[in-house]
C-alpha cells in the first residue's frame, strides 16, 4: 500500500513538474531575430516571443508565396489568399524554427482557449487592435471580439483592403501570424517539418519601391529581346 502511495506521488510530481516546465516566454531562449529590432511595444507585455514568432513567420510565408521576388507585400496577400481558399499546406510552410516559437507560444497562459482556439481577449490583442493603421479595422475587429462573433469570413473582408500594407503594420502583421497562422499549426507534426532554402534577401518591412531599368541610348541592343 505504502509503495503505491509512493508511486502516486511521484507520478503526480513528475506530471506538475512537466506543466511547470512547457516552453513559454519567459524559458525560450532560441531567438533567431535576436538582432532585430522589437517592433512591438504593448505597456506590460513582454513581446519579445511576439515579435519573434513575427518574424519567423514572415520568413516562412516567403520561401513558401514569394520566394522569387522576396516581395513580403505579395507572400501576405497569397498567403490571405489561400487561408481564405482553406488551401494553406501548414506542414509544409512552417519551418522547424516557427515550431519551436509555436511550442513557447502554447505555453501563454492567457493566448489560448481550453480548445486551443485563439483567446481574442488577451492582452496582446487588445495592444495589436489598438494599434492598427487602419482604425475602420481596428473598430470592427473589436466589435467582433465584444460579441464573440470574431471569425475569419466576417473579418476578411476589411483585412482583404489592408492585408497588403501588413508588413508595414507591424502590429497587423502580428495579429494575422497569431490568429491566421500559429493558431493552425496545432495538427502539424513537427517531426516531419523541414528546412527550407534560405531566401536570397532580408525580408522587406516597408513597400518596396518598383525597379525601374534603364538603357543607356547608345546601347545598340535597346529594344530588342534577348534569350
Amino acid at each position: 500500500m505504502k509503495t503505491l502511495l509512493k508511486l502516486t506521488v511521484l507520478v503526480l510530481c513528475l506530471s506538475f513538474y512537466g506543466c511547470k516546465n512547457e516552453p513559454s516566454a519567459a524559458t525560450f531562449d532560441d531567438y533567431k531575430y535576436a538582432d532585430s529590432e522589437n517592433v512591438l511595444n504593448c505597456n506590460d507585455i513582454d513581446t519579445k516571443l511576439y515579435n519573434e514568432a513575427l518574424l519567423s513567420f514572415e520568413n516562412d510565408i516567403l520561401k513558401a508565396f514569394n520566394s522569387r521576388n522576396n516581395d513580403l507585400r505579395v507572400a501576405y496577400t497569397t498567403f490571405f489568399r489561400t487561408l481564405q481558399g482553406n488551401r494553406v499546406q501548414f506542414q509544409d510552410v512552417a519551418s522547424p524554427h516557427s515550431m519551436k516559437v509555436f511550442e513557447a507560444l502554447k505555453g501563454q497562459p492567457d493566448l489560448w482557449n481550453d480548445d486551443n482556439s485563439i483567446n481574442y481577449r488577451a492582452d496582446i490583442f487588445n495592444c495589436l487592435s489598438s494599434n492598427f493603421k487602419n482604425q475602420s479595422l481596428a473598430t470592427t475587429f473589436n466589435a467582433l471580439v465584444q460579441t464573440n462573433s470574431m471569425r475569419l469570413d466576417l473579418i476578411a473582408a476589411p483585412l482583404q483592403k489592408v492585408i497588403k500594407n501588413a508588413n508595414s503594420d507591424r502590429y497587423l502583421a502580428a495579429y494575422i501570424a497569431l490568429d491566421m497562422y500559429y493558431a493552425n499549426l496545432f495538427n502539424v507534426d513537427p517531426t516531419k517539418v523541414i528546412e527550407k532554402p534560405e531566401t536570397d534577401e532580408a525580408i522587406q518591412t516597408t513597400p518596396s519601391k518598383p525597379t525601374i531599368n534603364q538603357t543607356p541610348a547608345n546601347d545598340p541592343h535597346a529594344g530588342h529581346d534577348h534569350d
